[in-house]
Order: structure tokens, then C-alpha cells, then sequence
């Protein structure tokens, strides 16, 4: 079988990084249709618009918080209606996975310039799609990565240091996805098996958040940029973007979408639910307790999640748990891409497992 990896067109980093994104898109189109989040669209709209190069058309539109099918629609036929040839997503995981796929409608260009360092959706072909009420879904897997990806150090560092945490859950389950889907030969995002290249990757992304996590969150909760937030940014955009794409997903992302069935469990972040999937994942793979507790010592330095509790489960039934595994069991699910027998029975043991680590650890 042959090897497939998938990277974005052209991948730019930096402070101040969001003054030549009128440039980028002036070397793709001459109107763009731009889908921002609310915040991004009051906060940063204006600096685009400053720094767009004579002849460029930008059409705003806000975003309405949930990437479901009926969003994307109503975006792609806005689009259309205003002629543009180029999409501009300037938001968060779920905005720039909405752009991505009304892009993909329109049959134009896109480019993405994530305001938080939360997930790595902004470099793959892989949008998330969600019901209106923010329950998962389905995947949908788009035939070509973003054109661009610009992320701007400087915005990065002005949010909220929660999302730079929940983008380090996120780019966690990286390398010990990838490291199942290895050794068994799993398939990819592409339907390929990993390249030297994207393992490669997906080891390089656990390290550089566990070396500079600490200092990259300080430095976020101080609203300044540092070379570690440098590296932790783009562990968590394009590292972890590269690996989980070209490696392979397994345990973590499937039980994040399992835990999507939990009532109000959307106050609680995609990385911070991934994270919690990755000690999960421990028990299922029979990591040595050694690396189980160097997993949760970093978890907790960064404020990652390791016990139902701290997910507002804390009073979890059996059939609870047993509802998480099921829906992180179905057959299209990246559960199956781990190398050992499944049954939702034994998932919804495995998170009583990481559950009682975890309380073993808070309680000393």
C-alpha cells in the first residue's frame, strides 16, 4: 500500500502575521468572502481590511457558532450569491471547518487564519460537522487541504490561555494516535497508510508541547509572545494538524466523540475532551505507569482535564459511560484504528479507569 501525506498549500507564522493576509488573498482571487467568528469579526476584520491591497473586494459575514450542515449552506448560497472566488475563515476550529466546507461548495480557494491555537483543524481537509444543537455528527473529508494557513502570534497570545491549553489536549492525542495506527497499519485521513514523515511529525508535536507547554501557557496568560509559544503554536496548528491527517486517528478523538452524547458538555473545549481521551487511551493501549503518570503530570500543569469530574461528570452513571463508549464504538469511528479487540463494554471500563487514576493522583 502506498504512503499518502497532506500538508496546506503555504503555512505563515509570526507576530503581525494578519497584515499580509490581504496579500494572500490577493494572490488567490480578487473577492473574498470573508467568514469570521463575532469576536474576530469586531476585533480583527478592520486590520484585514487596512491592509488590503488596491482591487481587493473582502465580503464580511459572521459565522453563528455551530458548524452543522445547515450553516454550511446558508454560507456556500452567500457565497454564490455575491460572486466571490476566494473563502477567508478568521475564527476558531469550528468557524475555519465551516469555511473550509462552503469553500469546498463553491469550488474556490480558502484560506485560514485561526485566532486561537486550540485545535489543529486549520491545516487539514477535515471538517467536524456538528448538529444545530453541537452534538457530532460526521466527518467530512474534503479532497484538497487549505491554500493557506496564517496565524497570528500576536492574536494568539491576546485569548484566553484556556484555548492554547485545549490546543495542547488536542495535539497530545497526536502521537499516541499515530503510534497505534503504526503498528497496525491503520489507515489515514487519506486511506493510505502514515509516511516516515508524518510519525516523524507526530513524535516531534508530543515533544515540543511537553518541553515548552508551561512556558508557552505563562506566557499566553501574560499576553506576550515568546519562542515558546512560537513552538506550542505550531505544534498545535501545524504539527499536529500534519500528524493526526497523515498518521491516523484512533482512541482519543473517537471517546471526544463519544463524550459529545454527555448534556452540557459543550462548555467544555474539543482539546480539553481529546485530552481526556488520550488517558483513556493509556489504559486501552497498557501503557507502563511510568508514562501513564508523566501523561497526567503534564495534563494537570497545563490545567487538562484527568478525572470525570473535572468534565462536570462527576455523578456519571454506568449507562452513562456506557452511552460515551457506544457512540465512540461506532463502526466509522477511529476507535477500530486501535491495534487490540473492541467492545464498548470494555471502553466504558477503561474510562473508569482513567477516572480513578486520576482521583488517585488529586487525593495523594
Amino acid at each position: 500500500m502506498n504512503s499518502i501525506t497532506l500538508f496546506p498549500g503555504r503555512y505563515i507564522q509570526g507576530k503581525g502575521a494578519l497584515h499580509d493576509l490581504g496579500a494572500e488573498c490577493a494572490r488567490l482571487g480578487s473577492k473574498a468572502f470573508l467568514i469570521a467568528s463575532p469576536y474576530s469579526l469586531e476585533h480583527y476584520a478592520k486590520t484585514i481590511l487596512e491592509n488590503a491591497p488596491e482591487g481587493l473586494v473582502i465580503v464580511q459575514e459572521q459565522f453563528k457558532r455551530e458548524c452543522s450542515d445547515e450553516e454550511i449552506q446558508r454560507l456556500h448560497e452567500l457565497c454564490a450569491k455575491n460572486q466571490c472566488d476566494l473563502v477567508v475563515g478568521l475564527g476558531g476550529g469550528k468557524t475555519l471547518d465551516a469555511a473550509k466546507a462552503a469553500a469546498h461548495k463553491a469550488g474556490v480557494p480558502v484560506i485560514m487564519a485561526p485566532t486561537i491555537a486550540s485545535t489543529d483543524a486549520p491545516c487539514s481537509s477535515v471538517c467536524v460537522i456538528y448538529t444545530p444543537e453541537g452534538v457530532f455528527s460526521w466527518v467530512d473529508y474534503l479532497p484538497r487541504n487549505p491554500d493557506v494557513v496564517l496565524v497570528d502570534t500576536s492574536i494568539i497570545a491576546k485569548a484566553p490561555a484556556r484555548f492554547l491549553a485545549s490546543g495542547m489536549g488536542d495535539a497530545l492525542a497526536t502521537w499516541f494516535e499515530a503510534e497505534s495506527c503504526r503498528i497496525k497499519r491503520a489507515p489515514n485521513i487519506a486511506g493510505a497508510v502514515g509516511s516516515m514523515t508524518a510519525y516523524a511529525l507526530a513524535r516531534l508535536c508530543w515533544e515540543t508541547i511537553r518541553d515548552y507547554g508551561v512556558s508557552a501557557l505563562s506566557a499566553c496568560e501574560a499576553n506576550v509572545v515568546t519562542p515558546a509559544l512560537e513552538r506550542v503554536v505550531e505544534a498545535n496548528t501545524l504539527l499536529s494538524g500534519i500528524g493526526f491527517e497523515s498518521a491516523g486517528l484512533a482512541a482519543a478523538h473517537a471517546i471526544h466523540n463519544g463524550l459529545t452524547v454527555v448534556p452540557g458538555i459543550n462548555r467544555f473545549y474539543h482539546g480539553e475532551k481529546v485530552a481526556f481521551g488520550v488517558l483513556v487511551s493509556l489504559f486501552l493501549t497498557e501503557k507502563p505507569p511510568s508514562l501513564i503518570d508523566e501523561i497526567y503530570g503534564f495534563c494537570e500543569s497545563i490545567g487538562l482535564p484527568t478525572t470525570l469530574a473535572d468534565l462536570g461528570m462527576e455523578n456519571a452513571s454506568d449507562q452513562l459511560l456506557l452511552d460515551v463508549a457506544e457512540k465512540a464504538c461506532t463502526p466509522e469511528d477511529s476507535m477500530h484504528n486501535e491495534p487490540f479487540d473492541i467492545s464498548s463494554a470494555k471502553i466504558a471500563d477503561m474510562i473508569k479507569a482513567a477516572d480513578a487514576w486520576g482521583l488517585k493522583r488529586k487525593n495523594g
